[in-house]
């Protein structure tokens, strides 16, 4: 159950020699979900190929919209509710997720031996769950905010 508090641990995974990409596990569906977390990403979406191992396909809502980011600003989206988002303790309900093509970023992932991703961890939870990162000790902290 979670309190006020969940840490949970997280993996640094090398990038070009001096970089580094955060990797949190979570459970979609109750099935294990790996996200690469972004503090620069506006939402939290995942990968449009990868998302039918937690639904099922009729489950999809398609969007006219286009969205930006991620190295384009031209990338047709699809949403779909998740029923349970768990990360650590924190149990999201109904989750709202957008959906979009990241096969670029597994690609490169695959190249660098690195396992895929299912989503990117963005700010709309990370900002919602005051998240805390610490690389120090490989972890991140979510926490409910205090109602004002």
């Amino acid at each position: 159950m979670f309190s006020k508090r969940t840490s949970i641990n997280i993996q640094m995974l090398t990038i070009e020699d001096d970089g580094l990409h955060l990797i949190v596990d979570s459970e979609v569906n109750g099935k294990p979900c790996r996200l690469l977390i972004d503090t620069g990403a506006s939402r939290t979406v995942f990968d449009q190929n990868r998302i039918f191992i937690f639904i099922k396909e009729g489950e999809l809502e398609q969007h006219d919209k286009l969205s930006t980011g991620l190295g384009t600003d031209s990338m047709p989206t699809s949403s779909t509710s998740l029923s349970n988002f768990n990360i650590g303790e924190l149990k999201i309900e109904n989750f709202h997720a957008i959906l979009l093509d990241l096969s670029h970023v597994n690609a490169s992932y695959e190249k660098m031996g690195y396992s895929q991703i299912d989503g990117v961890l963005g700010s709309d939870v990370l900002n919602e769950y005051n998240a805390i990162i610490d690389y120090k000790k490989r972890k991140i902290t979510l926490s409910k905010k205090k109602k004002k």
